[in-house]
């Protein structure tokens, strides 16, 4: 019952993730503006899940994650109903999806670390397999049928249905009792200590230090492309919200225009940020251009 609750509301925020770049796309097609979308639902991640994972181990996490969704959900539905009543600015979209992504990062260790309470010890890794299938069909599923949504039904639709996608999230964990577990009776560490217990594990642990590495020098450069695909659907294909969709899934054969992307750092958090501030040609095969 978790695991599908959490797939419906993956779904709805990958929904809310192409409607909001496009919505930006109507309000600023400047590819800066454009870009600090990403920006807004990414910096929430690196500023705030380290902080969260090292709480998990202090509170209790389901009342955590009952409380987390539902502030989550609570600013859905307001920032919904300013997108249904055209009262959303550049400035409102980027400080509301900042806002809604804060708590998707803040109950995202809970949820990693509430999986090994939801099946006995054997069935860990089928469980922890589920989840990873979990995240990557609603990856797949959501960003197609967000476009296609917003096609048929208005920009404020994804919004709607993100907001209330958390609505079975919150059901489910209310119904979930989990077995309680011998804790033990030494004091919690503090806050601070287990932070920075955590940069030391990855510090001088090789496979994770290595996985870190990988992940930033990837995601660096990725995030320009991903910020600026509103963009290069709008300006180079001339289609709507579900040709960006697909843009971030498939790159067509049949297209021989390619995205160059570059980024000239390769830190967690500023390739999106950098992107739309070198972008200078949008024409033929140069999307994205960076200056020297």
């Amino acid at each position: 019952m978790i695991w599908t609750a959490t797939v419906v509301s993956n779904i709805g925020g990958w929904m809310y993730n192409v409607a909001s770049g496009w919505l930006m796309t109507n309000l600023d097609p400047n590819p800066l503006t454009v870009s600090m979308v990403q920006v807004a639902n990414s910096l929430p991640m690196f500023l705030f899940a380290i902080p969260a994972g090292a709480l998990m181990d202090i509170v209790d996490q389901r009342r955590f994650l009952i409380y987390g969704e539902s502030a989550v959900t609570i600013t859905s539905i307001a920032f919904a109903a300013l997108v249904w009543l055209h009262l959303v600015t550049p400035i409102g979209l980027l400080l509301f999806s900042f806002i809604v992504t804060v708590g998707s990062a803040v109950t995202y260790p809970a949820w990693q670390a509430v999986v090994p309470r939801l099946v006995p010890k054997p069935e860990l890794p089928t469980a922890v397999a589920a989840n990873s299938v979990g995240i990557n069909v609603s990856r797949a599923v959501g960003p197609a049928l967000g476009g296609i949504i917003i096609g048929a039904f208005g920009i404020a639709a994804p919004f709607w249905l993100n907001a209330f996608s958390n609505l079975g999230v919150i059901a489910a964990l209310v119904w979930w009792h989990p077995a309680k577990t011998i804790g033990t009776r030494l004091p919690p560490e503090p806050l601070g200590s287990a932070i920075i217990t955590g940069f030391r594990h990855a510090r001088y642990n090789a496979h994770l230090s290595a996985t870190l590495i990988r992940a930033t020098g990837f995601f660096g450069f990725a995030s320009a492309y991903w910020a600026l695909l509103p963009l290069v659907a709008r300006n180079q294909i001339a289609g709507g919200p579900a040709s960006t969709a697909i843009t971030g899934r498939h790159r067509s054969r049949r297209r021989r225009r390619r995205v160059s992307v570059a980024a000239a750092q390769v830190e967690m958090g500023r390739g999106s940020a950098g992107c739309g501030r070198h972008s200078c040609d949008l024409r033929g095969d140069r999307i994205i251009c960076v200056r020297p």
